[in-house]
């Protein structure tokens, strides 16, 4: 399939997890359901690479995670992309999460990210107010780091950050 690609995504802490989830399960218990892949851990994505770089990219994250400590981002902000599409909260670029992400990959154009919804633009629209609703500025903690194909959705690796719980 010509639109498969691997993504290194960054993952978070339990409690990170469940506030971010619970701010899409609302979305989700108000109708909104969006295009975006379920089941998968809320993160942000860290770069797109593709198939054949699967062996190279293992070993990236497993050495980047032995050498990595977990480190605290703070949600901040909720924005829609350009193209109104997609709804997202998003952290405060740190030192730590800039660093992550050049090690992984060039960082030009990158807007860190957790997606909550994507969707048609009027849909999205009609979202926003529900996400603002449950929304308020908190700290969370990236604590490991994934590695899926897309799509469909197929996860090849998680590994903890050092040290991480």
């Amino acid at each position: 399939m010509e639109n498969k690609a691997l993504y290194i995504l960054a993952g978070y802490d339990d409690p990170t997890e469940r506030r971010l989830a619970g701010i899409q399960d609302n979305l989700y218990s108000h109708g909104f359901t969006g295009t975006h892949t379920k089941n998968i851990p809320q993160h942000i994505t860290l770069g797109s690479f593709p198939l054949d770089r699967e062996s190279r990219l293992i070993d990236l994250l497993r050495e980047t995670a032995e050498t990595t400590a977990p480190f605290t981002v703070v949600f901040s902000h909720i924005g829609i992309f350009a193209g109104g599409k997609v709804l997202f909260i998003a952290p405060d670029i740190s030192r730590a999460l800039l660093e992550l992400k050049e090690r992984l990959g060039p960082s030009r154009g990158w807007t860190p990210h957790t997606t909550m919804l994507i969707d048609e633009p009027e849909i999205i629209l009609k979202a926003l107010p529900e996400v603002a609703k449950s929304f308020s500025a908190f700290e969370g903690t990236v604590s490991s780091l994934h590695l899926y194909e897309f799509f469909p959705a197929r996860h090849i690796l998680s590994v903890k950050l050092k040290n991480a719980q």
